[in-house]
């Protein structure tokens, strides 16, 4: 499956407080802006850490669209999105936090990007020589 890993520089909250921070997470990733104007996976994520939190072992969108009171087909759509981020993957019809927390899943969409700019950098070396260009 395709992964697309979107990162945007904003500048972190100043206050800590809970929903901010979780907003500005999603924001940077890109997965809370454009047509989602109502911040819809920025609530799903927040309602997947608080199930984990609670120790639900088996995560559902029927219970994520349940819990935000959203139709599930558009509940699937950004949980599409997130797992085409990286940062949720579906294993049937339940759905986990990569690495169980969001530091963990960062830390794996970091082992992702990095080994995607290892795969680029090889392909950009041959066609470099290829082409007959050299590294200054």
């Amino acid at each position: 499956m395709p992964q697309q890993i979107i990162l945007i520089n904003l500048e972190k909250p100043r206050d800590k407080k809970l929903e901010e921070d979780i907003h500005w997470f999603c924001n940077s990733f890109g997965l809370s802006s454009g047509r989602d104007t109502e911040n819809i996976a920025t609530q799903i994520v927040h309602d997947m850490l608080q199930q984990i939190s609670e120790r639900e072992d088996r995560i559902s969108s029927d219970v994520i669209a349940e819990n935000l009171d959203v139709n599930l087909s558009r509940v699937n759509h950004h949980i599409r999105n997130l797992i085409n981020a990286g940062l949720i993957y579906r294993e049937k019809r339940a759905l986990y936090l990569r690495g169980g927390s969001l530091k963990a899943a960062v830390q794996e969409m970091r082992k992702d990007s990095e080994r995607m700019f290892q795969e680029l950098e090889e392909m950009a070396e041959e066609i470099d020589e290829q082409m007959g260009l050299r590294n200054r």
